[in-house]
């Protein structure tokens, strides 16, 4: 069903631009034998049509992965640097948000853990729509913030560190086998927002994978049954994601390829001062948007990157 919907989908929209074509072609039949200015810009917004249409072709075409078609669990981590990572942590949280209010069908907070003065000591957010895996693992790694800090009274600039990492989540028919006896599961009182049902009883859930050391949680739910649900389902994508990137290592292995995406290699730079400037280190994508990024307008970001990966392949 889901190939059917995918193919329906690429037919709708190729048959979309033929109709664009022609009415562009029959517009500029009539603008041979008299200029008109409103023909005109309907002819100038067919082709912006058009131009989009055709980058949604090539992206998708950069979108081949098996699990490429999933929805998205991102989780936000800060680094060394308390406040700062935190507030830092916060931001990239706000940015993924924004990206997913405008390109995903959904945005959930599934675990929050508020910072001590601010920002987040950890954050989960699930992200729902077609192909958000596909362009989200780009974002997996360091990103850094350079910027005047708002909590030094001296205002210097300050460094922070934030981990991003995101795995698919998998649809159901993808049966990932799970050892009961490898599980250690733990419940607590859920913190932060969420209200007095939320707050007052043992409802979030904690599940440690004892052989990997993969460890999810989620807070999100009233019912405890529910968030050990969302839980697994988490654990899940992330013992798959462990599972392919072990693949992926043994072959990178071999071809001498290897890239290290370990704490502390940054695979992207935010400089807030004495410039403005992102950078992504691997594809080397640059913009001196700094706010409209940090707004969640990353496409440019992810669409260089996914460009760089086919290019390496």
């Amino acid at each position: 069903m889901r190939k059917i919907s995918n193919i329906n989908s690429v037919q709708e929209r190729w048959d979309k631009l033929q109709l664009l074509r022609q009415d562009i072609e029959s517009a500029l039949e009539l603008l041979d034998l008299e200029e008109d200015q409103e023909l005109t810009q309907e002819v100038v917004q067919h082709l912006s049509a058009i131009g989009k249409l055709i980058r949604h072709f090539e992206l998708n075409h950069l979108l081949g992965g098996p699990q490429d078609y999933c929805s998205a669990i991102l989780t936000i981590n800060p680094g060394a640097g308390g406040t700062e990572s935190m507030d830092w942590a916060s931001m990239l949280l706000r940015m993924y948000k924004r990206w997913g209010e405008e390109n995903a069908d959904k945005v959930t907070i599934m675990d929050f853990q508020a910072g001590d003065e601010a920002g987040v000591k950890s954050v989960t957010i699930g992200i729902e729509g077609d192909y958000i895996y596909g362009k989200l693992k780009t974002e997996v790694g360091i990103h850094r913030l350079v910027r005047l800090s708002p909590f030094d009274t001296n205002k210097r600039r300050h460094t922070s560190f934030a981990s991003v990492f995101v795995y698919p989540d998998i649809e159901d028919e993808i049966e990932v086998s799970i050892n009961e006896g490898d599980l250690r599961i733990d419940t607590y009182r859920s913190s932060g927002a969420g209200g007095q049902h939320v707050n007052v009883t043992d409802s979030a859930v904690r599940i440690t994978h004892i052989p990997t050391g993969i460890v999810v949680q989620c807070q999100n739910e009233r019912s405890q049954h529910k968030n050990k649900s969302t839980a697994m389902k988490m654990l899940k994508g992330a013992l798959f994601k462990l599972e392919e990137e072990k693949l992926q290592a043994e072959k990178d292995a071999m071809n001498k390829t290897k890239k290290d995406i370990s704490w502390g290699s940054q695979v992207r730079s935010y400089v807030l001062h004495p410039y403005q400037m992102v950078k992504d280190h691997r594809s080397g994508y640059e913009s001196s948007d700094t706010g409209g990024i940090l707004n969640g307008q990353i496409n440019p970001v992810i669409e260089a990157m996914l460009t760089h990966l086919a290019t390496e392949k």
